[in-house]
């Protein structure tokens, strides 16, 4: 297990903190009997190799020891792994739902990445190759004299590899290319791994079919083969399970595969409320209006009352309720009002992370064109966007993340021209200044 480990040059890969030499001892910890130190490991590890969403060049090359891992029937925390390889995979899923992973667009953005990557490294490779960058004799020997030269070395072990001294030197869109070219070698990565983790819908551990399920879910190129497994789970007696898989169905399916809508449509009348929204998340995906209202209707009840072990959910970090406002948006005119009525009664029960995907959806309901310019006044506002003002001065644990008021709402807000404090949307409903 883990032989090859040490045969990637870790020193001359980067992640978020330097040079990725610690990245194997945390790997191999990923196998202790101590539970402390692997989950201690794989913080480290998400620390490095995919520090708040970013993913660098050691990204990639963590991913075969990752598979090598969960590959181990006997391995610990294989739920766990599954999660950091989706999140090496396509970032935080938030981003990409509800459409789904656009993997076109980011294979197009990632063109020329590897060009320029190639060209950083042969500029480092000739400066190494330079005679005056060649280090004296003697030298090595007078280093290791010098008193310092320990507290040195560890600092030249944090040093970003050479190669990133040339990648800076890159024009903006040039180091972009770079970079979406890390996150594709990542992808692909975590693709070739694919085989592995359709297998693990079979696994025993309902924890571990959850989690191949939602992995399964960011690679449409590998519908056809990925599809006909996740289908069947649609009856698993697992309802976290079931749900998550047909959630998967719905990001990886199209409208004329095969016959997923009807069997969407069927599982609409299933006894579990958690899987209902599983289905129903699938149908507004795939068909947006044409889902029909029973689908809208069970993601609006949802807004009121989350679903018996949604927490559980692999997507949305377990946010049902905040998935579910943002599928409503995918429904046409006719679903508008409706929706917006729920979301209404749903944002004072709402506060912290999960309030953004509900005043998002409420926003957008409001303003579906263009924010506010400054001086429109609260009279000036149509009906819809003065019942969304008035919630949300009315609503002031809404704002709140752990009893503080939360920045990232407040930004949301003003993105749409509104006054970004509760304080101030109550002044501004009451016309003073």
């Amino acid at each position: 297990m883990l032989e090859t480990l040490d045969a990637p040059d870790w020193a001359n890969l980067a992640h978020a903190y330097g040079r990725a030499t610690d990245v194997p001892d945390q790997i191999r910890a990923l196998r202790s009997a101590d539970r402390t130190v692997r989950e201690k490991a794989l913080g480290e590890l998400y620390a490095n190799v995919f520090h708040q969403g970013t993913r660098y060049e050691a990204s990639a090359a963590v991913v075969p020891f990752l598979l090598e891992l969960l590959a181990d029937p006997s391995a610990p925390m294989r739920p766990a792994l599954l999660g950091l390889l989706t999140g090496l995979a396509i970032g935080y899923d938030e981003a990409h739902l509800p459409s789904g992973y656009e993997i076109a667009a980011h294979r197009e953005a990632a063109e020329g990445g590897q060009e320029l990557l190639a060209g950083a490294a042969a500029r480092v490779s000739a400066e190494q190759d330079r005679p005056d960058t060649r280090p004296e004799a003697g030298d090595a020997a007078e280093e290791e004299d010098d008193e310092g030269d320990e507290e040195e070395d560890d600092e030249e072990e944090d040093e970003l590899p050479s190669l990133y001294v040339h990648l800076d030197e890159l024009t903006e869109p040039e180091q972009y290319r770079v970079h979406a070219f890390f996150e594709l070698a990542a992808y692909d990565a975590v693709r070739a791994g694919l085989p592995l983790v359709r297998d693990l819908l079979g696994a025993e551990d309902p924890a571990i079919r959850a989690a191949a399920a939602h992995t399964l879910a960011w690679f449409p190129e590998e519908a056809p083969a990925v599809l006909p497994a996740l289908i069947p789970l649609a009856d698993d007696p697992d309802p976290v399970v079931a749900a998550t898989a047909l959630v998967a169905v719905g990001l990886l399916a199209t409208p004329g595969t095969g016959s997923v809508v009807p069997l969407l449509e069927a599982v609409l009348d299933d006894p579990r409320e958690l899987v209902r929204w599983g289905a129903a998340t699938a149908l507004v995906r795939l068909n947006g209006p044409a889902a029909g209202h029973r689908a809208a209707e069970e993601l609006r009840s949802r807004l009121t009352g989350l679903a018996e072990r949604g927490e559980e959910i692999p997507f949305f970090d377990g946010d049902v309720r905040g998935y579910a406002a943002l599928s409503l948006c995918l429904l046409d005119d006719a679903y508008t009002e409706d929706t917006f009525t729920a979301l209404l009664a749903a944002l004072p029960e709402v506060s912290g992370t999960e309030a953004l995907p509900v005043a998002q959806a409420a926003l957008r309901l409001a303003f579906p064109e263009r924010a506010l310019s400054e001086e429109t006044p609260f009279a000036a506002l149509d009906d819809r966007r003065r019942r969304l003002v008035r919630v949300l001065a009315e609503s002031p644990g809404t704002w709140l993340l752990g009893g503080r008021r939360f920045g990232n709402f407040s930004m949301l807000v003003r993105s749409y021209g509104l006054p970004g404090d509760v304080e101030a949307m109550t002044a501004y409903m009451a016309g003073t200044p």
